[in-house]
This record gives C-alpha cells, sequence and structure tokens, in this order.
C-alpha cells in the first residue's frame, strides 16, 4: 500500500533539513582571526622548510628560494602585518652564502628552526612569501 504525495513531503523535508542547517551555520559565522603573535629580532621562527623555484634568475644567482611555513606572526614595527589580517604565515629565507644554501638544501620537508636576525615584508615582484628574512641562523633542536 502506498500513500500518494509521499514523494513530495519527502522533498518538502530534505529542503526544511537543509535550511535549517544552513541557518545554524549563518548564526555561529566564523570567529574574527586574531592577529599572529610577535616575532621581534632574535625570536625563533620555526616551521616546514619548502624550496621554490625562482623565474628570471640572472646567471651566477641561485634559482631556488627557500621558505618557511609557519603559523601567523606579527613583524616588528613598521611593518606590522604585512597588510594581511592576521600576518605572514610564510616567510622566505635569502641564503647569504652557498653554504647557508646547501645546509637548507639537506632539510627540505622537515621542521626547523631559525634565529632571525632581519625581516621585513615581501616587496619585489620576486618575492614569493609574505615576508623575506634576510639575516638568520639556523638553530639546533
Amino acid at each position: 500500500m502506498t500513500k500518494r504525495g509521499f514523494g513530495k513531503r519527502l522533498a518538502l523535508g530534505a529542503i526544511w533539513m537543509a535550511l535549517s542547517a544552513a541557518s545554524v551555520l549563518a548564526q555561529q559565522g566564523e570567529a574574527p582571526q586574531k592577529a599572529g603573535k610577535p616575532l621581534n629580532t632574535g625570536d625563533v621562527l620555526s616551521g616546514e622548510l619548502s624550496a621554490l623555484k625562482v623565474k628570471g634568475a640572472k646567471p651566477g644567482q641561485p634559482s631556488s628560494a627557500y621558505q618557511i611555513t609557519s603559523e601567523p606572526r606579527r613583524l616588528p614595527p613598521p611593518s606590522g602585518l604585512c597588510n594581511l589580517e592576521t600576518g605572514p604565515e610564510t616567510f622566505q629565507l635569502v641564503t647569504a652564502s652557498p653554504a647557508q644554501a646547501s645546509q637548507l638544501k639537506g632539510l627540505l620537508g622537515k621542521q626547523i628552526a631559525v634565529k632571525v636576525d632581519e625581516i621585513t615584508c615581501a616587496q619585489d615582484a620576486g618575492q614569493i612569501s609574505e615576508a623575506v628574512v634576510t639575516k638568520w641562523s639556523l638553530v639546533k633542536r
């Protein structure tokens, strides 16, 4: 024995459930993101190390760059949040010597920590990360 209109009631019930779930999600909303904790000169920055290919590198210059992906951090004034809501999460490590580059090459894909001596927001077109660490030293864990 089948009842007439069962399909219509089922469809209306599904629509009602979807709408009520959507209204609950809208009421909860997303909590506003907080700015990351400060990262000052001398502080340690840690995260996963990855390599980036740099297009258009001039002969004699390295063709790859290194980047740490970390939690959002605030930079010292005047840089602050680098025009981001929470501060930068990607930090390009500038290698000052071939020794630094080879040191990082062996740590690709791993969690590392570096002591930050000089940092700024990315401004040049060749800078892929949100912030650039120009002077740093590797910290042993």
